[in-house]
């Protein structure tokens, strides 16, 4: 069934799609979603933060006053690298057999113009969009600095969906209500440089880093929790720069990736492998980034009016689930319950990414019910 919405989802999508963001994303591609939400009674806040490397970011704080409790809607207009290969210019959308293509399309500018077009269609009701160009990047500049930002101005949603594409094989099929953390870590084991026919005078990194390796493998972090699968750590670069066949290095190096749920945190693993590599190879250097902690939203309220919203709509009843990488949601569950619903991900990151044009429609009356349904609650 084709559904007429006052603002075009589907143009919208485009105009958003035709305008290049690779990470991270300023100009142009804000200057189209202002439009669109200025035309519906919005004000917009744009502004830049940071300084490269990691910046400058532009993000973008919306807000229509209204009644019922405050609902806030976050994505990120900005997207990574196309790649070769493409049927058609990534940049340059087409519409082909019912699909709209270009880069973007699912994650997430889709669900954005999905958003917009759902606040044209029901003008009551308390919203803010919040919008980052830098979710596909490092995320240093873009929704923390979002959240300060509306910490200054006294913004404080009360319910949270972002947009991401959650949805698996058919549109509606998953919720997200958390996420695991993410951590990487480097290990720098250092060495004696030397001859390898006289390995008494040198001290071969390479073999301590193999045994600190060895230990950490063997690791059964945990057997998962009521919401989340079992943690798990990933070696996932080995790095000695030796040319030479018959010298033993100074120096190797190692990093890891370690997703992890909330029975672990992102320092406490740090420390752990920080420890192991002490035994094995004392003075070994170790240095930890924790992109995120991990994050629950247990069922309740907020994932049960959108359950609620996408049963009506679409027929469908919603998997409740934390797989998946990061996202946003892991600094934005710190002011408020969050989810995550959006299109489906088949094609999130890849060549030729699509949306279909009924998902977008169809999501677009899905954030509507949702809209209508968060307005008729009293303020909280």
């Amino acid at each position: 069934m084709t559904v007429s919405h006052p603002l075009d989802p589907v143009t919208l999508a485009r105009d958003l799609l035709a305008a290049e963001s690779v990470t991270p994303a300023r100009g142009r591609v804000f200057d189209v979603l202002e439009a669109a939400l200025g035309a519906i009674g919005f004000s917009v806040d744009r502004f830049v933060s940071g300084v490269a490397p990691d910046g400058p970011v532009e993000n973008l704080l919306a807000l229509r006053e209204g009644s019922g409790p405050h609902f806030a809607f976050a994505g990120h207009l900005d997207v990574v690298p196309p790649g070769d290969g493409w049927t058609s210019d990534a940049f340059a959308p087409e519409v082909r057999g019912g699909m709209l293509y270009g880069r973007g399309a699912v994650d997430m500018k889709g669900a954005i113009a999905a958003c917009a077009a759902a606040c044209a269609e029901v003008p009551g009701g308390t919203v803010s969009m919040l919008i980052t160009g830098d979710e596909e990047g490092p995320a240093v500049h873009g929704t923390r600095a979002l959240i300060e930002r509306m910490e200054q101005r006294g913004v404080k949603p009360q319910l949270c969906i972002v947009g991401e594409p959650t949805s698996a094989a058919r549109l509606g099929d998953m919720i997200k209500i958390g996420r695991r953390g993410s951590v990487n870590i480097w290990i720098d084991v250092p060495g004696r440089q030397g001859h390898v026919a006289y390995p008494h005078l040198t001290d071969n990194p390479i073999r301590r880093l193999v045994a600190i390796l060895a230990e950490i493998d063997a690791i059964l972090l945990d057997a998962g929790s009521d919401w989340f699968q079992p943690s798990n750590i990933e070696v996932t670069d080995l790095t000695v720069g030796n040319p030479a066949h018959n010298v033993i290095p100074a120096k190797a190096s190692a990093r890891l990736s370690i997703r992890f749920n909330d029975l672990q945190s992102g320092d406490a693993l740090v420390a752990r492998v920080a420890e192991i590599a002490e035994r094995h190879a004392p003075g070994a250097i170790v240095a930890g980034k924790v992109s995120g902690e991990a994050f629950l939203t247990p069922p309740g309220p907020l994932s049960t009016l959108v359950a609620g919203a996408i049963e009506d709509v679409l027929g469908v009843t919603p998997e409740l689930s934390t797989t998946g990488g990061t996202s946003d949601a892991r600094f934005l569950s710190k002011l408020c319950p969050v989810v995550e619903f959006g299109l489906i991900n088949a094609t999130m990151h890849k060549i030729d990414e699509a949306v279909a044009l009924e998902d977008l429609r169809a999501l677009t009356s899905v954030y509507a019910e949702i809209l209508r349904r968060v307005a008729s609650q009293p303020p909280a």
